[in-house]
């Protein structure tokens, strides 16, 4: 009980599970429980809807995101959505797509890069989040701090390791690395993700977006996930 001592302030201590997913939602965004350890105030970023079959993992906000309460609207942002064959429209519709970072709220940084999400956050609003939203059908996890919280022991010992054994994760969970500018390397010497990983995402959030409403040219790489025999 001591390790959740910290969360007892939390307002979700009071949240049943008949509430509805917006008055969750709002919990989750007045939330207070990591005030003391970040560099400014809190401000979770989340976007999340009952109807939703796509939810989005990352890291943590950065500080533009923070500025402006809009995930991924950066370089990051466009690789992303070009990865997943969507539009800005759709990628920011969360009746299509939910975005839940493991950490809800900017971190800081240390040395020039974002510091870890903080540990409290995940266990504490992915459970009820997640369980608002009974339609997810797949999960991207992006970077090795989603996938570390979601995938546990079961992950590689290196995210290249642990998003090229995307199929033992299918259809619930996709592991992909951070569509950051730091990461190009990382594209390039794997050059088996593009290849291989893209294609299937691509059908994957294309099947589960409506019918000719995701906003992209049609995809004509038919990848199917499979199990290697």
């Amino acid at each position: 009980m001591s390790k959740r001592s910290s969360a007892t302030s939390s307002p979700i201590v009071e949240c049943r599970p008949a509430e509805a997913l917006d008055a969750l939602a709002e919990q989750a965004r007045a939330c207070t429980v990591c005030a003391p350890h970040l560099p400014h105030a809190p401000r979770p970023v989340l976007r999340v809807s009952a109807t939703t079959r796509i939810l989005i993992v990352g890291q943590a906000p950065g500080r533009r995101v923070h500025a402006t309460g809009i995930p991924w609207n950066d370089p990051s942002g466009d690789l992303l959505r070009q990865w997943l064959g969507v539009t800005r429209d759709v990628f920011y519709d969360a009746t299509r797509i939910a975005i839940v970072p493991t950490g809800l709220c900017y971190p800081g940084t240390v040395k020039g890069g974002d510091l870890p999400p903080r540990p409290e956050c995940a266990p504490l609003w992915h459970p009820p989040l997640r369980a608002a939203m009974p339609r997810i059908e797949l999960t991207l996890l992006i970077g090795a701090w989603a996938q570390a919280y979601y995938l546990g022991e079961r992950r590689g010992r290196t995210l290249a390791e642990t998003v090229h054994a995307w199929r033992d994760f299918a259809p619930d969970f996709l592991p992909l690395p951070h569509p950051s500018s730091r990461n190009r390397l990382w594209l390039k010497r794997n050059a088996w993700f593009e290849a291989e990983v893209l294609p299937v995402l691509r059908e994957r959030v294309g099947s589960l977006l409506a019918a000719g409403d995701n906003g992209a040219a049609p995809n004509t790489n038919k990848a199917v996930p499979r199990k290697p025999a």
